[in-house]
């Protein structure tokens, strides 16, 4: 076997940036692999100059951005000195520089708010693009650190089903309680008040607690250490996983849902939680793996 695929970690000198790191740390002590920090540097492609300057022999950009990385190694040493630290300065945008970097990542972590090469992050372009095309998951740090399970959205779509392995295993390495949840918002519900005589909701609510524990029925006999608990929830999807981020240490979902736009690569409730969970978010885009020729 190879060496193992680091955790990835995007830097820019902000605070969010090294609350970033420190959990990125411990995904990958979890994962029992390195840590790679990566600082975008945008200057030289609009061709400023980046070094230090007579007046200042200490000044200049690159001298800022390696102490940018210098600062956020220091902090990732301190969260954990067993995990191996490497950090890079690559020229490039940042939603570029961070799809690149993640591709021979097993993990993407970014912070929720940015400074510098990472303007606007979360609120702007570059979270959106980043969390939308990455085929590897991505960690977006935000709200409190707290105790609490792992919850995990499901409804049935590619990306919940990649999601739910990807909580299994996030519940199993920090010994939490899963807590799988399915949002129950359909037509059946506007059916209710229009046409009562044929709706049944006691048999509806039953009808999406078997999707339900369909969904997380094979993670759940491949790790039986995982405690589970199941929960099928009226309202609105982005609603009650906000809801029920309050509670948690983190929120597992797929990038995009059952029922999206068609050529949607973010869903809704995706983009619900990266704005205003309480937690931190992890966001799993189904990948399909092509079946072999001829096969």
């Amino acid at each position: 076997m190879g060496e193992q695929a680091m955790v990835v970690v995007g830097v820019d000198g902000s605070a969010s940036a090294l609350a970033a790191v420190r959990e990125a740390v411990r995904e990958a002590a979890w994962r029992g692999c390195g840590l790679r920090i990566v600082h975008a540097f945008i200057w030289p492609l609009m061709h400023v100059d980046v070094g230090a300057s007579e007046a200042v022999p200490e000044g200049g950009l690159r001298h800022d951005a390696e102490r940018v990385l210098a600062e956020a190694t220091a902090a990732a040493k301190a969260a954990n000195g067993r995990v191996e630290v490497t950090s890079d300065l690559v020229t490039g945008g940042p939603a570029g520089v961070l799809l690149a970097a993640a591709r021979a990542a097993q993990l993407l972590v970014l912070g929720d708010r940015g400074l510098g090469g990472f303007t606007g992050l979360l609120l702007g372009s570059v979270a959106v693009e980043v969390t939308a095309h990455c085929a590897t998951p991505v960690l977006v740090v935000r709200g409190e650190a707290r105790a609490g399970p792992v919850v995990l959205g499901v409804d049935g779509s590619p990306g919940s089903a990649a999601a739910v392995r990807q909580a299994f295993g996030e519940a199993r390495q920090r010994d939490a309680e899963l807590l799988a949840v399915r949002v129950w918002h359909d037509a059946a519900t506007a059916l209710a008040y229009s046409i009562p005589a044929l709706y049944d909701p006691l048999a509806a609510r039953a009808a999406e607690q078997q999707e339900l524990d369909t969904a997380i029925e094979a993670m759940r006999k491949q790790r039986p250490d995982v405690r589970v608990r199941t929960e099928v929830v009226p309202g609105r999807t982005g609603r009650e996983l906000v809801r029920l981020s309050e509670q948690a240490q983190l929120v597992v979902v797929g990038a995009r849902g059952r029922g999206g736009f068609q050529g949607l690569l973010l869903g809704s409730v995706s983009q619900q939680l990266l704005h205003h969970a309480a937690c931190p978010v992890l966001v799993v885009r189904h990948t399909p793996v092509e079946e072999p020729a001829g096969g």
